[in-house]
């Protein structure tokens, strides 16, 4: 027992290096040490030489392994499908152009071997230069009729390719799939029960995960539901999606000119004729990793897919009539910003309540009117109950030497963000509402006018923006509900620098919430949905109003080109460090949460597969 405790020791020692010389080690012990006893011990020490990479690729390994049990995937088939009403023949369509003969096996099989039945694979070949992959093919259909071929006599690329696979196909949905890629048992089973339970859907993805040559999982893309934002700065939409044959007939299938993001312009155009459009949170397809892949880790197999994807974009913006441009976002492969031209202006009421503090204050009003470009904007001051001399004379300078844009109004009543946001909007008089926190600094003059080149829009709701601590550390990026059992920020003390999960820090995102501290309201909107809610004084406020947009069709944006730092409860404190505010927190979380409870347990903007307990969007595994 000494000598294990010894052995434990002298592992603990080596901590949890990421380089080959700890797995040396641990191989070297492996091999000498053979006792079952050792054994044992080497089993409990491993996860201290393992990265927290490594140790995250071995838990996504069980987790997704126990959920395409074929076992278990079958007794949920045979006790389901009878009892579905609606059985839809899928047409997968999949464009082959010389992939690895082993591959291409995989990837039939994995259809073959489908829990439904009910489908037909169209497969076109586009004049593969190895002879073996029309054989392999001619093979496949003489085995199974299901099985569909057609071989082209020149190369086309892949978008003529997958049209020729398109003209084989006759089911009442399309199924989308790589020549290379595995889906899962219950793929197609899990979007027929989608489409028995939401029949209207005429396009439906899936989540997605990457599998390499020795069968190992890894790089899992939990989605949200529908976010028109988060496809117009990338496609994360991906693998698998399916789409109603009458959906793609009408849009002509894939044009020629955009290969390579070919399945992003299709997408493009396809949700610009539906609103039904639905989301299956499974992983039912796995994106298979090699060096010609554009799942390769570096991202760089394809670089014409990105010149592409931009073409497509600009395209989407001309059919939508709206001027603006699409640009690439730097240092972040396959990331995309769209810059909108302003359309619609309208003056700008930026409503800021205070009490005291008048250097962060005046911080605050120095850098708006320092720096804002956009000049069409009044300022309006809400003193809630302000006591301190130095706050009178900050009052007294700016309305002497700003007094065409600001105004100070005296809020005489208990501290009640929501009252004084609707006292606030009862002063303004612009189209646009920017309600800001008093503890804020603006840091580029643009911030005005690339919120308002969102806000304009018809479709949106609420937007926010990035808001960083001093030490260019995260302190809002988008809001999640669910997170601490009612609502938070996600990647909270990240560095700004850092992408994030699938690019979402770098990347424009709906979210069912972005933080009052900033945010931007067509004042019409404010009104539509009756401004704030006073019984929520303190808290969640912000979340409630945003939400109150989401049921009435809008969609908040957090817009992560506008940087503003946040001196975060400065001019307040901390909420809990008294009996008082501790009382009233407990309050307002009780109403947040009987008012929302469906939207806090389904954040329909953040994956049910992601963790509550983190703000980083970790897999939840102990979720089934």
């Amino acid at each position: 027992m000494r000598l294990t405790t010894r052995f434990i020791n002298f592992i603990n020692k080596i901590g949890t290096p990421e380089n080959t010389r700890s797995q040396n080690i641990l191989n070297f012990l492996q091999f000498v040490f053979t006792k079952p006893g050792f054994k044992l011990v080497l089993q409990k020490s491993k996860k201290f030489l393992l990265s927290k990479d490594k140790q995250t690729e071995l838990v996504y390994n069980q987790w997704i392994k126990d959920r395409i049990n074929i076992h278990i995937l079958k007794g949920q088939y045979n006790s389901i499908i009878d009892s579905l009403q609606v059985k839809p023949l899928f047409s997968i369509v999949v464009p082959v152009y010389n992939p690895s003969v082993n591959y291409l096996k995989a990837a039939i099989d994995s259809v073959r071997e489908q829990l439904y039945p009910n489908w037909e694979l169209c497969i076109a070949d586009d004049n593969s230069p190895n002879p073996e992959i029309q054989k392999v093919l001619a093979e496949y259909a003489a085995t199974d009729s299901r099985v569909k071929v057609t071989f082209r006599k020149t190369n086309g690329h892949i978008s003529a390719n997958t049209n020729s696979a398109l003209e084989l196909a006759t089911g009442d949905f399309i199924v989308f799939m790589d020549h290379d890629d595995l889906l899962t048992p219950n793929c197609l089973f899990e979007f027929v029960r989608h489409i028995n339970q939401y029949p209207l859907d005429e396009i439906i993805y899936s989540d997605e995960d990457k599998i390499d040559d020795k069968g190992k999982y890894s790089s899992p893309h939990f989605k949200p539901n529908w976010a028109p934002d988060n496809l117009l700065s990338r496609n994360y939409i991906g693998h698998l999606t399916i789409m109603k044959k009458t959906l793609v007939d009408k849009i002509g299938g894939f044009r020629l000119g955009y290969e390579g993001s070919q399945d992003y312009d299709l997408l493009l155009r396809a949700t610009e004729l539906t609103t039904h459009i639905g989301h299956i949170p499974k992983v039912l397809y796995h994106w298979r990793i090699h060096e010609l892949s554009v799942a390769a880790p570096s991202g760089d197999a394809k670089p014409y897919a990105y010149v592409a994807a931009l073409k497509a974009l600009n395209d989407a913006l001309v059919r939508r009539n709206t001027p603006g441009v699409a640009e690439y976002i730097p240092d972040t492969p396959g990331g995309y910003r769209i810059r909108y031209n302003i359309t619609k202006p309208g003056k700008v009421s930026i409503i800021i309540p205070t009490k005291n503090h008048a250097e962060l204050l005046d911080k605050a009003l120095t850098s708006i009117i320092k720096l804002t470009e956009y000049k069409d904007y009044e300022i309006i001051l809400l003193n809630n109950n302000s006591d301190a001399p130095d706050f009178f004379e900050l009052v007294d300078r700016y309305t002497k030497t700003h007094s065409d844009i600001f105004k100070c109004y005296d809020a005489s009543f208990e501290f009640n963000f929501s009252k004084l946001m609707n006292f606030g909007r009862s002063k303004a008089t612009g189209e646009y509402l920017l309600m800001l926190n008093n503890d804020v600094e603006v840091i580029h003059g643009d911030w005005v006018t690339q919120m308002m080149s969102f806000a304009q829009r018809d479709y949106t709701g609420a937007v926010g923006v990035k808001l960083l601590f001093p030490d260019d550390t995260i302190q809002h990026a988008g809001v999640v509900l669910g997170l601490g059992g009612a609502a938070a920020h996600v990647f909270a003390n990240v560095h700004r620098s850092e992408r994030g999960y699938f690019n979402y820090i770098k990347s424009l995102n709906n979210y069912s919430s972005v933080t009052g501290a900033c945010i931007m309201v067509r004042t019409a909107l404010f009104d539509e949905v009756g401004g704030f809610d006073e019984s929520l004084r303190v808290e969640y406020n912000d979340i409630d109003f945003c939400l109150k947009l989401i049921t009435k069709g809008y969609f908040n944006v957090y817009v992560p080109d506008v940087e503003l730092y946040h001196y975060e409860s400065a001019s307040r404190g901390q909420p809990y460090l008294n009996k008082k505010n501790w009382e009233q927190h407990e309050i307002d979380y009780n109403i947040f949460r009987g008012k929302w409870l469906n939207y806090i347990n389904n954040d329909p903007f953040y994956n049910p597969n992601l963790s509550v307990n983190t703000n980083d969007f970790q897999l939840d595994i102990h979720k089934v």
